[in-house]
């Protein structure tokens, strides 16, 4: 399984609240106490992380399963909790700005084959795949439109991230999470793999640059079966 970042995206236009401004700095009296009960909490934490789950072995006595409570189950689809919007229309009706800011409708991706790359600086996956998704652009860039969309970062943060990873492809803000939401995602990075007539035919978690191929090939392959 693949590590994925998991954020609450979901944005309502308007001011920020200016409740936590008016809070004054939180004073602690006695800071040794408060480590040495944190560092008690923390191992009677994994103590008890450890026993996750119980079982009858038939005589009516139950036994504790020991696992490792680092490890991490995978979800269904290795995406976290992801909407499956395999089959939708691409949510053309959701806005965008490039990077002066200018607002469009995501309708005007469409028209070719689209790799739709949704990240941010702060998640390392993310990070991770980024280089992969420049390679594959440079290889199939004059067949498939490649864009990253980014939910969370300034367009000088975006922009200095990603081309410090070799992006030379589209990058648009999703700054109300208009996009982001109406695919229903929650942990990233998510592609999306979008026919020229607008029909998400994939979507996928985390990939490499062979992964990533393979997606691209595909998507080419049903636009020319069309």
């Amino acid at each position: 399984m693949r590590p994925s970042c998991s954020r609450n995206v979901q944005r309502r236009r308007g001011r920020p609240s200016r409740v936590l401004s008016s809070l004054g700095p939180v004073k602690v009296a006695r800071p040794r106490l408060l480590v040495g009960s944190l560092a008690v909490a923390l191992v009677v934490g994994v103590g008890l992380g450890v026993v996750v789950a119980k079982r009858d072995d038939g005589r009516g006595r139950v036994d504790a399963n020991l696992v490792n409570p680092l490890d991490r189950q995978p979800s269904p689809g290795d995406q976290l909790g992801n909407a499956d919007v395999t089959g939708a229309r691409f949510p053309v009706d959701a806005i965008l700005t490039d990077r002066d800011g200018t607002a469009f409708a995501a309708a005007d991706l469409i028209g070719r084959p689209l790799v739709v790359n949704f990240w941010f600086s702060t998640c390392p996956p993310c990070a991770k795949e980024l280089p992969d998704f420049a390679e594959v652009d440079r290889e199939f860039g004059d067949e498939v439109r490649f864009v990253g969309v980014n939910t969370l970062d300034s367009v000088p943060v975006m922009e200095r991230f990603a081309g410090e990873r070799g992006v030379e492809y589209e990058l648009y803000r999703d700054e109300f999470a208009e996009l982001t939401n109406a695919i229903g995602a929650t942990a990233f990075p998510v592609t999306i793999f979008v026919t020229s007539d607008g029909t998400i035919v994939d979507q996928t978690g985390a990939l490499d640059a062979g992964e990533l191929r393979a997606k691209v090939a595909q998507l080419q392959a049903l636009e020319g079966a069309a």
